[in-house]
Order: structure tokens, then C-alpha cells, then sequence
């Protein structure tokens, strides 16, 4: 009998939970949301929103220990290496109408083993926008996921209930790398109840109200904003608001979609104003990025003596962070190198990620053992927890001398901080 991708590997199992350590190191703050919403029965196909590259389907792998397959789009299985490796990593590829025909037609087998994979109850786990997007929106969700919906409830809907569960991801930045992230997932949609309640016969039909619906539930999941003319000016109004606010990512997210809500209402209200004072956000922006100003300072009352304690802070922990320099160059000259070839900057955290992975054993296992050459055990042990959190914080320090030095511009520049003021967000919204 032909090995399933979903059966278990040994090699596999091994290297899972250190991938999932790396994810979670890969951020500052990672949280997981709504986990009580999952179907305690039933087949599960979980619909993804997919806005920051192979970081996505990291994080949500990490969120559980639970057995995982993906999807994903099946130009990237071109290479046969790089297939054999996609599939050793539990994804099957699904094709689109851009890759042409003949590759659609091996969609049948994909479908096959997708099917198979949600009947063993195991997570299915799909990306339905179809491509990464580095925004706070959703595009249109394609229909693959509503097939193996619907084909699942057909070959094994009467045992079984087949359940569509709307994931959504969150990044405090996208593109550096040690920020948040937040996996939020939603209520679930019972295909098996929803099928069998409707009174429509048209299968096209049933696919796109279902696709309304996870739509709109993924949308709840995350700061959604609309993806029109408005977007940058909205969202930079959303992060100037809330970015001083003190509490947990889940929290954070709500506070954005109040703030997204009323800025769509002055928007409806006061459509001419709203006009003029977008344009007054965004020359803002752009004075703010063009004076290396971190919109985080903006929300900093007393900035210059925020950046006092961040420079003794700075001061403190400036040997460690020349050492952790020096030990994980293997890692970050490489990865630095990558990140500025990249055409596409959204892959900046996997590269990290990457590097991390595959490299960061190397510094370990190899500084480990010249400690414990070198040193007393007990000055070993305690440089080899140094060690193991070099990495971490040479990314964390370099944040906070980017913030305190962004503190201290902000602090004198007078004329931008009489602009922001003279946004009136605070009265606005």
C-alpha cells in the first residue's frame, strides 16, 4: 500500500519540534487565540488568511502538535528536488488555471489525497487567497478549498461532519524579522449542516455562498481593513492610535478594528474631510519615514526620556550584543546577504527563519563545546544559556537602538511633532 503523506515519518517527527522552537523564537510575543472554536468531531479543512510567505504556515504549525498537511500552489513543485522536499514537509501542491491546463489536470490526484488527509482526520491546512500579500485586507478567495469541502462531505459526510475553520494571522511588521504574531482562529462552518439545510441544488452556488462566508469570518479575525484608495492613510491612522496602548496582541487587534470602524464612519459622515485629512496623514508618513522617525516614538509623550532608559539599557547590554555579533556570524552574514538580493522584501522573516534553522545547531553545539574546553563547568553552563539567547538578542538590541535613536530625532523635531498634533486623531477617533 502506497505511503500516505499524512502517515508518520521518524525523521519528521524529529525535526518538528525543533522547527516549531524556531518559529516561536522567531518572534518577540507569539500568541494563539480561539483554539476553543476547533470541532471536538469531525473532518477539519482550516482556510488561512496568507500574508507573509512561508512564516505563515510556520506559525500555524506551531500553534498545536497536532498532525498538519498543507497546500500549496503548485508552480513551486516544478523542481523535483524541491518537490521531494515539499513533500517530505507534508504539502501537496494545488494548481491553478495560470499554470496551464495540463497542470490543472493533476489537481485530480491532489484532490484525491486532500480528501484522504481530512477523512483520517487529520488538519488540512489551505491559504485560499492564492498569494502572499503584505496587507491588513483579504483578497477573493479561490475555490479549491470549497471543492475538497464539498467532495469530502460527498465520499464521507454521513459519518462524519466536515468542518471549513477560519484561521487569521496577525504581524506587528512584516517584514522584521523578531516582531508579533498572533494565529486567531474562528468559528467554524459546518459544510455537512450547511449543504444539507439549503435548498439549492446548484453546487456553484453552494461553493460561493460558502465562500462569502469564510470570507467574512476570516475578516473578523485580524485587522481588516477595506483595500481601496484609502488603505494607507487608514492604517497609518490606526497605528499612530493605538500603538501606545499597553496589553496583549488579541487585545491590540480589537483596538485596531474600532479604530478601522471609525475611520470608515468619518469617512461616510464626512466624506470631504475625510478627504483632506488622508492627505495631511500621508505627507505625515512620509515626513515621518523620510526623517528614520519609527511611528511607535510618535505615540511617546515624553520621547527624550523614553530614550534615556533605552540608552542604559543600551549601555548594559552592549558586550553581550558585540559577542552575540561575533558568535552568530555564520548566521546573520549570509542571511543579511540573501535579504538584500530579494525582489520580494515579504520574504525577509523566512529568510531569517531560515538561516536560524539551519545554522543556529552550528553555534550552539560548536560554542558549547569550546566553552566547556575553555572554561569551568560552571562558567561553561552559564555562557552556554548566554548562548542559546545570543541570537534573539542581537536582533531585540538592534530594535532597541533603531527606537531609542528614533526617540531621540522625535524629541527635536519640532515642526513634525506640530504636524501630528495638528492631525487631531485623538479628537477624531
Amino acid at each position: 500500500m502506497a505511503k500516505k503523506i499524512q502517515d508518520n515519518s521518524l525523521l519528521y517527527s524529529l525535526l518538528r519540534p525543533y522547527a516549531d522552537l524556531c518559529s516561536w523564537r522567531s518572534y518577540r510575543r507569539f500568541e494563539v487565540h480561539g483554539q476553543e472554536n476547533l470541532p471536538k468531531d469531525g473532518a477539519i479543512i482550516y482556510g488561512i488568511n496568507h500574508s507573509n510567505t512561508l512564516m505563515d504556515a510556520m506559525v500555524v504549525l506551531a500553534t498545536s502538535h497536532h498532525k498538519k498537511v498543507f497546500m500549496a500552489r503548485g508552480d513551486i513543485f516544478a523542481n523535483p528536488t524541491i518537490a521531494k522536499i515539499l513533500k517530505f514537509t507534508r504539502i501537496l501542491p494545488l494548481y491553478r488555471i495560470r499554470n496551464g491546463i495540463a497542470a490543472v489536470r493533476n489537481n485530480t490526484e491532489s484532490m484525491e489525497q486532500a480528501v484522504d488527509v481530512v477523512h483520517d482526520k487529520v488538519g488540512l491546512y489551505l491559504f485560499p487567497e492564492g498569494r502572499h500579500r503584505t496587507k491588513h485586507s483579504l483578497l477573493q478567495l479561490s475555490k479549491g478549498i470549497f471543492h475538497i469541502a464539498m467532495d469530502s462531505n460527498k465520499e464521507f459526510g454521513k459519518e462524519q461532519p466536515v468542518y471549513i475553520v477560519p484561521v487569521g494571522i496577525e504581524y506587528g511588521d512584516y517584514f522584521r524579522y523578531r516582531s508579533t504574531c498572533m494565529v486567531n482562529f474562528g468559528e467554524a462552518i459546518n459544510v455537512t449542516d450547511f449543504i444539507n439545510n439549503s435548498t439549492e441544488e446548484n453546487e456553484a452556488v453552494l461553493m460561493n455562498q460558502l465562500r462569502e462566508m469564510l470570507w467574512e469570518r476570516i475578516t473578523r479575525l485580524i485587522t481588516f481593513i477595506p483595500d481601496d484608495e484609502d488603505y494607507d492613510p487608514t492604517w497609518e491612522i490606526v497605528k499612530m492610535k493605538n500603538e501606545k496602548r499597553m496589553g496583549g496582541l488579541y487585545k491590540k487587534m480589537l483596538r485596531n478594528r474600532a479604530t478601522v470602524e471609525k475611520v470608515e464612519h468619518y469617512k461616510e459622515t464626512h466624506p470631504e474631510e475625510s478627504k483632506i485629512l488622508f492627505s495631511k496623514v500621508m505627507d505625515f508618513a512620509e515626513h515621518r519615514v523620510k526623517q528614520k522617525i519609527s511611528v511607535t516614538s510618535t505615540a511617546k509623550k515624553r520621547p527624550l526620556l523614553n530614550s534615556l532608559w533605552k540608552l542604559l539599557l543600551a549601555l548594559l547590554g552592549l558586550p553581550y550584543f558585540l559577542a552575540s555579533t561575533a558568535v552568530n556570524a555564520i548566521i546573520w552574514i549570509p542571511v543579511s546577504i540573501i535579504k538584500s538580493k530579494l525582489k520580494d522584501k515579504a520574504f525577509s522573516n523566512t529568510v531569517c527563519f531560515g538561516g536560524r534553522f539551519l545554522l543556529s545547531p552550528l553555534v550552539f553545539i560548536g560554542g558549547t563545546i569550546a566553552l566547556f574546553c575553555t572554561l569551568p563547568w560552571y562558567w561553561a553552563l552559564g555562557g552556554m544559556v548566554l548562548l542559546y539567547f545570543s541570537y534573539d538578542f542581537w536582533y531585540d538590541y538592534q530594535e532597541l537602538c533603531r527606537r531609542m535613536i528614533s526617540d531621540i530625532r522625535w524629541a527635536f523635531k519640532t515642526k513634525l511633532r506640530q504636524e501630528y498634533r495638528s492631525l487631531g486623531l485623538n479628537k477624531l477617533f
